[in-house]
C-alpha cells in the first residue's frame, strides 16, 4: 500500500487526538458554593449600603454555553435585619421598630463575561480572569415571624471569576434583589414597617430590596463534545 496513505492517515489521527486532548480541558458545567454577607434596604434602611450585614450562603449550578455566556441557578439563604433606630426619617408618632428574618432565595441568572473565559485556547484571546454582569429572576421566601412572606424578585449584579487551575474556579459577586412586595421587613405582627406613611405602591416605589456580597468556589465537570471525522469525543478511542 502507498506509504503516503499511512503518513496522511497518521497525521489526521494525530490531529484528532490532539484536538481531543485539548477539548478534554473544557467542561460544560460547574457546581459549587458561595459564602458572604447580606443586607436589607427598605422602610427601615432607605439608603445605607452594607448596613446591618449578616451571613449568607448559597449553592450554585452553572451551565457554560460558551466562553462569553453562562446560565446560573442558585439556592441561597440569607439572614436579614433592620431597625428604625437612629434613622434620619421620622416615623409616625416617633415609633420605632425592628425585624430579623431568614430568607430562602431560589433564582436563575444569565451571565455575560467581558473576556472569553478559559485557561486554554490562548489563540482565541481567552483569559483566566473575567469580569461579568448578570441579570435574572427568582423567588424569595421568608417563613415564620407571624406569617410567611414570599415574593418574586428581579436580580441584577456584577462579579469577577478566576480560573485558579483546571476545573477549579473562584470568584466574587455583588447582586441586588428587587422584590415585588413590601412585607419582608414585617415580622412578628409588626405593622409599622408595612407602608408606615400610608403611601401608594408601584413596581419601584415602596418595595423592599436586599443584596448579597459573596465569594465563590466551583468545580467544572461534563466534557464538551468535539467533532472529528463526524464523531464526538465518546466515539474516539
Amino acid at each position: 500500500m502507498n506509504p503516503t496513505f499511512f503518513r496522511r492517515t497518521g497525521f489526521i489521527l494525530f490531529l484528532c487526538l490532539s484536538f481531543f486532548r485539548l477539548g478534554a480541558q473544557e467542561y460544560l458545567y460547574e457546581i459549587g458554593g458561595m459564602f458572604g454577607g447580606a443586607f436589607y434596604m427598605g422602610d427601615a434602611n432607605k439608603n445605607a449600603v452594607f448596613r446591618n450585614m449578616n451571613p449568607s450562603a448559597s449553592v450554585l449550578f452553572r451551565y457554560n454555553a460558551n466562553f462569553r455566556i453562562a446560565f446560573k441557578a442558585n439556592l441561597a439563604w440569607a439572614r436579614l435585619t433592620g431597625s428604625t433606630e437612629g434613622l434620619e426619617n421620622v416615623f409616625p408618632n416617633n415609633a420605632q421598630a425592628d425585624f430579623d428574618r431568614n430568607v430562602i432565595d431560589l433564582g436563575g441568572q444569565a451571565e455575560f463575561n467581558f473576556f472569553p473565559y478559559s485557561d486554554k485556547y490562548q489563540y482565541l484571546y481567552t483569559k483566566r480572569i473575567a469580569p461579568y454582569i448578570m441579570g435574572g429572576l427568582g423567588l424569595s421566601v421568608a417563613p415564620g415571624g407571624g406569617g410567611t412572606f414570599f415574593s418574586p424578585h428581579i436580580s441584577v449584579g456584577t462579579g469577577v471569576k478566576y480560573k485558579l487551575k483546571n476545573r477549579i474556579n473562584i470568584g466574587a459577586e455583588w447582586s441586588v434583589r428587587k422584590l415585588f412586595g413590601d412585607g419582608l421587613d414585617v415580622n412578628g405582627g409588626n405593622d409599622l414597617l408595612d407602608n408606615p406613611y400610608g403611601m401608594g405602591s408601584s413596581l419601584w416605589k415602596n418595595k423592599d430590596w436586599y443584596s448579597m456580597l459573596m465569594i465563590s468556589v466551583s468545580y467544572d465537570f461534563g466534557l464538551r463534545n468535539c467533532n472529528c471525522n463526524k464523531k464526538d469525543m465518546n466515539g474516539i478511542y
